[in-house]
């Protein structure tokens, strides 16, 4: 072997499927789990094949050593304020593709859980916030700590004002302190908690039990959740009752109230 050769580094996201389930796993512990522009691609391109891969039903999103992720990679960053423009256009580009992967957890057909172990600053926070369930460790704790350096969390706020209330948002912004895990489920940024350790387990444990349900039935309900959200009360409504009209017309629909008469387990279609 060439002594000058050096080995391929590991990939910055690791992706494990069992059981309709796939999960992944910021893979930069070194590094603090940054959303660089490494990763940034990894998750995006991870998202666009799980979202046509019919055998995945539900994804759980964890990280590997004791930080979930710090959010952006500011040495990345920082290395751009030498271009001509200060880097704005290499900042406009990075935060773009920040934003669009983070829509793509909620675009996702598949639910997606959050599995949190240590801490999730920043954009590593919004990634928290972002997916659809987050179960935290006893040990996890959340920040947007962005005040602390300049810099508001203001694309991290996008999604912290989508889960918490107006007030416990602005809290997390403003002061930028750390939130320990029993304070994050009490204001609802995760789920719950559980003992240290314990998170990608019972994320698993909810996996399966969604895994069980009819994939087609949980891609149309939470499409509609988000959808119904950004609307008014009646338009809320109204999208809501014609979402659950094809609903019923649906094969799984006649298939599942069938089933329930007849005292069975269902057997649901592919999609």
């Amino acid at each position: 072997m060439n002594a000058h050769h050096k080995p391929e580094a590991a990939p910055v996201l690791l992706r494990e499927d069992a059981q309709g389930v796939a999960t992944l796993t910021l893979n930069r512990p070194q590094t603090r789990n940054p959303l660089s522009e490494a990763m940034l691609a990894a998750l995006s391109q991870t998202f666009t094949a799980i979202a046509a891969d019919r055998a995945i039903k539900v994804v759980i999103l964890t990280a590997a050593g004791p930080v979930f992720s710090a959010g952006h990679d500011l040495k990345e960053m920082t290395a751009r304020r030498a271009d001509a423009d200060r880097g704005r256009d290499y900042f406009t580009d990075i935060l773009g593709r920040c934003s669009t992967m983070m829509q793509q957890i909620t675009a996702l057909p598949q639910p997606v859980i959050a599995a949190i172990e240590g801490t999730a600053t920043a954009a590593g926070c919004q990634l928290v916030a972002s997916c659809d369930l987050a179960i935290a460790g006893g040990a996890a704790r959340f920040c947007t700590p962005g005040v602390h350096i300049g810099l508001f969390c203001s694309t991290p706020m996008v999604a912290l004002s989508r889960n918490l209330s107006a007030k416990h948002a602005l809290e997390m912004l403003l002061l930028g302190e750390m939130v320990p895990a029993d304070e994050a489920a009490r204001i609802g940024l995760v789920n719950r908690v559980v003992p240290a350790g314990d998170a990608l387990a019972e994320a698993r444990r909810l996996a399966a039990i969604i895994a069980s349900k009819s994939p087609a039935t949980i891609k149309i309900g939470k499409r509609a959740f988000y959808e119904q959200r950004e609307m008014g009360l009646k338009a809320a409504y109204d999208h809501a009752s014609a979402v659950m009209v094809e609903n019923m017309l649906a094969r799984d629909a006649e298939e599942g109230i069938g089933a329930f008469v007849e005292k069975r387990a269902p057997v649901w279609g592919e999609t």
